[in-house]
């Protein structure tokens, strides 16, 4: 029973844990850019998007279906660092131990 419990107890502080880094990671910002920079998308570290900036100079185009997918773009790299900077903390979280290929996070 003594592994049990100690077994318990060490998943009581994992979730902990793993609560305060969901915690940090709502102050967590990465930033994706597309086109040359002319496109910026802002993510938080759970994937919520705080702002979007466009280079003035896109507009002087006609092509609306190209700032379209530079937004896309940007939103995509953004939300890969997302996932790169999640990935980081859990694997401080696990004590370096990597997390099986196809692992979901809570969040």
């Amino acid at each position: 029973m003594k592994n049990l419990s100690e077994m318990l107890k060490k998943a009581q502080e994992m979730q902990a844990r793993m609560g305060d880094m969901q915690a940090e990671l709502d102050h967590v910002e990465v930033e994706g850019t597309a086109g040359a920079g002319m496109v910026k998308v802002v993510l938080t570290g759970k994937g919520d998007m705080k702002s979007v900036s466009l280079d003035p100079s896109i507009f002087s185009s006609e092509d609306k279906e190209v700032v379209e997918d530079l937004i896309v773009a940007a939103h995509n790299q953004a939300k890969t660092k997302v996932a790169d900077a999640a990935a980081e903390k859990m694997k401080d979280l696990t004590g370096g131990l990597d997390l099986p290929p196809g692992f979901k996070m809570p969040f």
